[in-house]
């Protein structure tokens, strides 16, 4: 058998137990040995499985240890990695969720999934030193408008139908779930300016905002869409937000440059 068919099958093997230990796999003492294969097989399983763990504590809670485990089984053995590198892993859990038939009857849970999956990316993102808005106030407002801003590497934004950040907070370690009101909406944007993961609220409009700015349109083009998005939106008080948050990293266009 040729090696890349070799591989194939220990490959295939490692994610289906009802598959026979490859040919050609001898234990120490020159003989087929299924049953170490067998444990391997499971420690490669588990192993995933504890990954997944790790990067989604808050649904784990939710849906309690045991299901958490068999789901996250099932997933690693019909997605598994595409890296050696186990912190990329999971990325594909949220839109697994949108399918898998058992929590169909919750459907916030691919929300939260994608808040805990930003929160894991913001962690481990790229450093980037934060703009100063000092040479920004000196600029003329005519000028401001042709402005396009740049944004931190761990700026993530997740909008949901659901109040995911409500419910991602009362599962922390300590915090007592509680009834929910599940017809509210919440944006928040998570971002990693030094050391620490932040998780913020955003106020109407800002999200779309947000969307508008991190997809290279104008400052005055993203502030007119969002007035007409939601005609509560604060554009001061928004712009003034992502300068004190840290999520710009600098801007171009108008007279100046950062």
């Amino acid at each position: 058998m040729a090696l890349a068919d070799r591989q194939a099958a220990f490959g295939a093997a490692l994610l289906d137990n009802r598959l026979p230990a490859p040919q050609g796999l001898l234990g120490p003492d020159g003989k087929p040995s299924s049953r170490r294969f067998a444990v391997y097989r499971n420690n490669v399983i588990v192993g995933l499985i504890d990954a997944l763990s790790d990067s989604f504590p808050v649904l784990r809670r939710v849906v309690g240890d045991d299901f958490f485990r068999a789901m996250a089984g099932f997933y690693a053995r019909t997605e598994p990695p595409e890296s050696p590198v186990l912190l990329a892993y999971g990325a594909g859990i949220p839109a697994f969720l949108e399918i898998f038939p058992p929590v169909a009857h919750l459907p916030y849970l691919p929300d939260l999934a994608r808040l805990e999956r930003a929160w894991v990316e913001a962690y481990h993102a790229a450093e980037a030193v934060p703009a100063d808005v000092s040479p920004l106030l000196a600029m003329a407002p005519a000028m401001l408008g042709a402005l396009r801003f740049g944004f931190h590497p761990s700026a993530r934004l997740i909008r949901s139908a659901f109040p995911v950040l409500t419910i991602w907070q009362m599962n922390q370690p300590g915090q007592t779930p509680a009834p929910v009101d599940m017809t509210r909406t919440e944006d928040v944007l998570i971002l990693r300016p030094v050391a620490e993961v932040t998780i913020q609220p955003l106020a109407p409009g800002v999200a779309g905002f947000l969307v508008r700015l991190m997809a290279g349109a104008t400052l005055s083009s993203a502030a007119a869409a969002s007035f007409v998005e939601a005609p509560q939106f604060d554009f001061a008080k928004a712009l003034s937000a992502l300068f004190l948050s840290g999520a710009l990293t600098g801007w171009h266009g108008g007279a100046a440059t950062s």
